[in-house]
Parts: structure tokens; C-alpha cells; sequence
């Protein structure tokens, strides 16, 4: 019985230090990947929080353009539903424009060919007459910071970014998952340690039940 204690509390510091070390490596890597994402997110954050006050004035480019006719020709006889525009005739649209057409949905009808194209921190519309091929496209950008507010929301940034912020998302869960088993494991020499975690709970949970209506 004398030998077994130490030997109990030889494999307590031992079990602790793998933890420890295991805690830090992940948690220093979810940080490093966060660092970048965590700061953008934080200013936006701010920069949403107080839109109302942020003065921005648009930037609207339009241009007219006649698309050639036998690029006209090859739009074919549909009428109505979604479907993008033929590729011949987006490649000479993105020549001319200088946009990305792609292969995004447009909204056929008889008379035209509508295509919406959103992005963040701006708008942007391109419609083709079926008859005579006039062409008019216009752009609308609301400048940097809608542009970053945007990205915060994930608004029209497309599926890459959807990705980025899921994969951004589980490192941030990560990060704030070890912190927390790194405060238990350090909590007796840090008495604040509960406290301050008690307080960030529950201030924006008063916040939320006392003082939004």
C-alpha cells in the first residue's frame, strides 16, 4: 500500500501531461488557422453593428452593347424557365464586359434573356434582347466595407466560400473547445478562472432576456 499512491500519482501527472500537451498542440493550430478568419470577422462584426452609420455611396457602370448576329442566332427558341446563356455568347459577353458570365441561370423569356448576377459588396444585371440583340449591362458596387460585410454574412459569395466558412467555423468550435478543457486543467491555479467564464455567459444572456424586445 505505501508503494501504490506515488505510483497513483506518478500516472495522474503522466495522464495531465499527455492531456496538456495534446490540448496545446490542437490548440495552437486551430488558432493559427482562425488568426486571419477570427480577425476579418471581429472587424466586420463592428463594421455590421454600426452599418446604418457607415456612409457609403454607390458606384453604378452601365453599358449598352449590340451582341453580334450570329451569336444572336445561336440563343435558340426557348421562352421561358432558367438556363444559362449559350457559351459562344457568354465568351463574347465576358470579352466585351469584362465579367464572368459562366454557366449562372438566366431568366428566359420571348422578349429577353435576364441574368442576375450578385456579388458581394455589389449588384449586378445583364439583359440581352431576343429581337434585336441589344445588349445593356449594369454594375453597381457599394465599396469595401460592404464588400467585407458581406463576406461576413456569406452573402452571394459562392460555394468556395461556403466552404472556407464551414471548415473556418469547425476550427473556431476547436479552439474555444480545448480553451475550455485548458481553463479546467489550470483552473485551481487560476481562481478567476469560473468567474469569468460565468460572466461571459450569462452578461449577453441578461442582455438577450432583459433588454430585447
Amino acid at each position: 500500500m505505501a508503494t501504490s499512491a506515488p505510483s497513483t500519482a506518478v500516472q495522474q501527472q503522466q495522464s495531465r501531461g499527455f492531456w496538456l500537451r495534446t490540448l496545446h498542440q490542437w490548440h495552437w493550430i486551430s488558432s493559427a488557422v482562425c488568426l486571419i478568419g477570427m480577425l476579418l470577422f471581429a472587424a466586420t462584426g463592428i463594421t455590421l453593428n454600426h452599418a446604418a452609420k457607415i456612409e457609403a455611396t454607390p458606384q453604378v457602370v452601365n453599358r449598352q452593347l449590340e451582341l453580334p448576329a450570329d451569336l444572336l442566332g445561336q440563343l435558340g427558341d426557348r421562352t421561358d424557365g432558367n438556363a444559362p446563356v449559350p457559351r459562344p455568347a457568354a465568351r463574347w459577353l465576358d470579352r466585351e464586359l469584362g465579367i464572368s458570365v459562366g454557366r449562372r441561370p438566366a431568366e428566359w423569356s420571348p422578349e429577353e434573356i435576364y441574368l442576375s448576377m450578385p456579388s458581394p459588396g455589389g449588384d449586378a444585371w445583364l439583359s440581352i434582347d431576343r429581337e434585336s440583340g441589344a445588349v445593356e449591362y449594369e454594375a453597381t458596387s457599394r465599396g469595401w466595407v460592404s464588400y467585407f460585410n458581406d463576406l461576413h454574412k456569406g452573402r452571394n459569395a459562392g460555394p468556395a466560400w461556403g466552404w472556407f466558412l464551414d471548415i473556418f467555423a469547425v476550427a473556431c468550435l476547436v479552439f474555444c473547445i480545448t480553451g475550455l478543457f485548458l481553463l479546467h486543467l489550470h483552473a485551481r491555479q487560476r481562481r478567476m478562472t469560473w468567474p469569468l467564464v460565468g460572466l461571459g455567459l450569462m452578461v449577453p444572456l441578461l442582455i438577450a432576456l432583459i433588454l430585447i424586445h
